[in-house]
């Protein structure tokens, strides 16, 4: 029972938070902090633009939050994938190829050079 109750908490902080998102904009609003790596180096890491990508597809805007992070928004399935069926992640390559596509997706959204600025948060 206790794991029951540990992903009912669990639920509950994810929808507070989705809650937080929706009315709260990120773009807008000072409440949340700046990407740290991006304010002390000026380079967009993997995560950069995820809340206000998140916040735009609690708008039904799929073309907004795909400008701001595109990877975010295409592993949304495999990250429900993954919760849904924990064992599928537990290969020994799955993270390596996780860690690769992050790795590599970080430095192609700063490469200043078509078609790679379309990664870029916008």
């Amino acid at each position: 029972m206790v794991g029951g109750k540990r992903k009912l908490v669990g639920g509950m902080l994810l929808l507070g938070g989705l809650l937080s998102l929706y009315f709260i904009d990120p773009a807008c609003s000072s409440v949340l902090p700046p990407c740290p790596l991006h304010q002390a180096t000026g380079w967009h890491c993997p995560g950069c633009g995820s809340t206000r990508a998140l916040h735009c597809l609690l708008h039904g805007d799929l073309a907004g939050a795909l400008s701001k992070n595109p990877l975010m928004v295409v592993a949304i399935p495999f990250v429900v994938l993954l919760y849904a069926r924990p064992g599928w992640g537990r290969g020994r390559v799955v993270p390596w190829i996780a860690l690769a596509i992050l790795l590599g997706y970080g430095l192609l959204r700063n490469v200043n050079a078509f078609p790679f600025v379309l990664l870029a948060p916008h």
